[in-house]
């Protein structure tokens, strides 16, 4: 070969063992969700009009605290412990093994493409596609999440009745879980699902895509360079928290059963313009994006810190 290949930490080689990967996920999923998870019951309150979207962050938390308890934004937390672990670990090994798949692909495509013409040794004369390439990533990461969140979306519904206080009585997600499926079914489970496809395939595709183009502007080198990894995952999540807001608000009404007869997409954005007008979806936008900046940055650094180190 004309030239030495180096194999680096981002390009998660082939025989890097199934249990790192998922253990990378896990972490970064646990982290992501649970350090700013109070932030995350502010924005829920506000698109359910617990709170109002014109109070501020800190105004709402200090409301909600005097109200309920210092307690009360944690509430809920269990069921993200639980679901963001296997659902994580699942979406970073998702999302590598594709990356590397279509990678794999391409590859093979141009060998024998210029197998006639070149000699297939020679490897410095064919153009590879790049896994940090934006493309790449949005299509890997878009795969990702579908398989993911078949596994969060439950845990998400539970997360999110506890976060709006819908049952005062229940505290327990176990409890909240069996009261679900007793009074509504399997189906309140997954009511969701549809519009959180909706909503996680543009985030993902924008989440991933923007990350490994900012990533790649900032660390050209590709080492483990934790400052560039944080503040690419914090453009990634602003941008993509930002633009998928209005699917985000559909996706809680339909969770929290906050608009009565919403039971589909269609019936729940048009619950929200008729509560709101337009201005409906746009509720909690800015505790999703200020929820988004540092839990994306925390997702993807606890991420490359724990493949760097665990590979």
């Amino acid at each position: 070969m004309s030239q030495t290949l180096e194999i680096d930490y981002e390009a998660l080689p082939d025989n890097s063992p199934l249990v790192c990967q998922l253990l990378a996920g896990a972490f970064a999923g646990i982290s992501e969700h649970t350090i700013m998870f109070p932030i995350d019951s502010i924005k829920t309150r506000m698109q359910t009009l617990k709170l109002s979207s014109k109070d501020g962050i800190i105004s709402s938390f200090s409301k909600v605290s005097a109200a309920e308890g210092s307690l009360a934004l944690w509430r809920g937390v269990n069921s993200v412990i639980l679901g963001a672990g296997p659902a994580h670990a699942v979406y970073y090994m998702v999302f590598e093994s594709t990356k590397t798949a279509l990678c794999n692909n391409l590859l093979k495509s141009n060998l024998n493409n210029e197998n006639s013409t070149s000699n297939i040794n020679d490897v410095s004369n064919f153009i590879v596609t790049s896994e940090k390439h934006p493309l790449i990533a949005s299509v890997s990461g878009v795969a990702a999440t579908i398989t993911s969140d078949a596994l969060m979306t439950p845990f998400d519904v539970i997360k999110q009745r506890m976060q709006n206080n819908n049952v005062h009585s229940i505290t327990s997600t176990f409890k909240l879980s069996m009261h679900i499926y007793r009074t509504e079914g399997l189906r309140a489970f997954f009511i969701s699902y549809p519009t959180t496809l909706i909503l996680s395939i543009p985030f993902a595709a924008l989440n991933f895509g923007i990350y490994e183009f900012a990533s790649d502007r900032l660390n050209p080198d590709q080492h483990y360079n934790p400052i560039a990894h944080c503040i690419a995952g914090g453009i990634s999540g602003a941008f993509a928290a930002a633009i998928t807001t209005p699917l985000d608000c559909i996706k809680t009404v339909l969770q929290t059963k906050s608009i009565p007869n919403a039971n589909s997409m269609i019936t729940a954005a048009r619950g929200l313009y008729l509560q709101g007008g337009i201005s409906s979806f746009v509720r909690g936008i800015k505790p999703r994006v200020v929820f988004n900046v540092p839990a994306t940055a925390i997702s993807w650094t606890a991420y490359e810190m724990a493949k760097a180190y665990l590979l």
